[in-house]
């Protein structure tokens, strides 16, 4: 299958203070996973094959809750067309 992007927001429902501590674990979850991936201020965004980032979005779920949050929502957008789409082809020139 074609690389395909995957842009994931969690917010898992903690207090305030451990927010972004839990969020900094699905951060390393995707470095650990080896895709290519950049964080931004709202959402990280990963390029590889789908399957293989649908599977790191399922574990990011269970990241979250392992750390104490007791709910997660999650904000996942994907782009997707089949001759591939990557990052740089649409940032390049903000680079």
């Amino acid at each position: 299958m074609a690389l395909v992007n995957v842009s994931l927001k969690v917010l898992p429902v903690v207090e305030e203070e451990k927010l972004y501590p839990v969020v900094d674990k699905v951060i390393e979850l995707i470095k650990r996973s080896g895709v290519k991936y950049i964080v931004g201020p709202s959402e990280t965004t990963m390029e590889g094959e789908m399957d293989e980032l649908m599977e790191i979005v399922k574990k990011a779920q269970d990241v979250c809750i392992e750390e104490g949050a007791s709910r997660v929502i999650s904000i996942i957008m994907i782009d997707y067309k089949p001759g591939g789409v990557t990052m740089d082809e649409k940032i390049y020139k903000y680079r």
